[in-house]
């Protein structure tokens, strides 16, 4: 019996270790923390990762749904919460809470199908070579002295996007959200599908300030040395963003994928995640030194979770008062 159970144990092993993992995710994982940590976790598993990008999350989604019926990813990370919700509601994830959530530095973010894995507040961040009067507020975006000067990212898309429609209705209410965004559209340089599209700009001039998150003064510290992108949180309040992994409902490496799950909430997974994602880690690590530069959050603004029951409501009313 012994003998039995130590060669099926073999048998397994040789499974997990053998087998290749799918992560389906967005541009701005694939090309930054996952470089770091896939590696890791090959080793870790002597297994092989597959990162899949499709752009930004929104397209994630989609394919997801597409694939509904025959899944082909195992993992996908990067979901808002509002996207979360959405893929629950359409059946695509498979129920796991991580035994790693017990690390978790605020116990709020424990959820059944999704793992926060990091968080931070959103921006505006402009460049101060250019921009020598920032806007201080959502109505300040109207003034005439800003048209043309700013992206904007299409929450259709992308879930910093989305994250930044939701903010404008935290801050703003939701009649009052839409009226702001007939007027500011008349402002906006172009609307990008994905954050990484966006800072591309910012980072080639074409963009004097985009939709972004309040750790890019630490991030241009980090890289610049000096403050070139400075974020500016808007007098209304604060909105913060978490993002989660989860389990694809079907996945074929289930023991792989919650393996991945399990160590996203490790040291060696969330140490990397303040200098690669320029987001805040979930669980208690050291911050780098130059995140004595993100700026205090001194109101947080919270939506009733009620309204991620009405997304495509709501996304329907932003497509009425932006495109008309």
């Amino acid at each position: 019996m012994l003998k039995l159970a130590v060669f099926f144990l073999l048998i397994a092993t040789v499974f997990v270790y053998s087998a290749e993992l799918v992560i389906y995710t967005s541009d701005s994982f694939a090309g930054g923390i996952a470089k770091v940590v896939v590696p890791k976790f090959e080793q870790m598993y002597k297994c092989k990762v597959k990162v899949v990008s499709f752009g930004s999350m929104g397209d994630v989604l989609a394919r997801l749904i597409a694939e509904k019926n025959a899944p082909k990813a195992d993992v996908v990370i990067g979901l808002n919460p509002q996207q979360l919700q959405k893929a629950i509601k359409e059946n695509l994830l498979q129920k796991y809470r991580a035994t790693n959530s017990k690390n978790l530095v605020y116990k709020g973010f424990v959820n059944d199908y999704g793992t926060v894995y990091d968080y931070g507040a959103l921006a505006m961040i402009y460049n101060i070579e250019k921009i020598k009067n920032p806007p201080k507020s959502f109505k300040d975006l109207l003034k005439p002295e800003y048209k043309g000067k700013f992206v904007l990212i299409d929450p259709r898309t992308s879930s910093t996007g989305l994250t930044f429609l939701m903010w404008t209705i935290a801050a703003l209410g939701e009649d009052g959200a839409m009226e702001f965004w007939k007027e500011v559209k008349k402002n906006v340089l172009t609307f990008t599908s994905g954050w990484s599209a966006a800072f591309k700009m910012l980072e080639t001039g074409e963009a004097d300030m985009i939709v972004s998150y309040a750790t890019d003064g630490a991030y241009s510290m980090y890289k610049y040395g000096s403050i070139k992108y400075m974020p500016i949180i808007f007098e209304e309040g604060a909105y913060v963003l978490e993002e989660y992994a989860a389990i694809v409902k079907g996945a074929k490496n289930l023991a792989l994928a919650r393996a991945f799950i399990e160590f996203m909430l490790t040291p060696d997974f969330q140490k990397e995640v303040p200098l690669n994602q320029w987001m805040f880690p979930v669980i208690d690590v050291q911050l780098p030194d130059v995140y004595k530069y993100v700026p205090a959050v001194k109101k947080i603004l919270r939506l009733d979770p009620s309204i991620n029951d009405r997304l495509d409501e709501i996304l329907k009313k932003w497509e009425k008062a932006v495109i008309g």
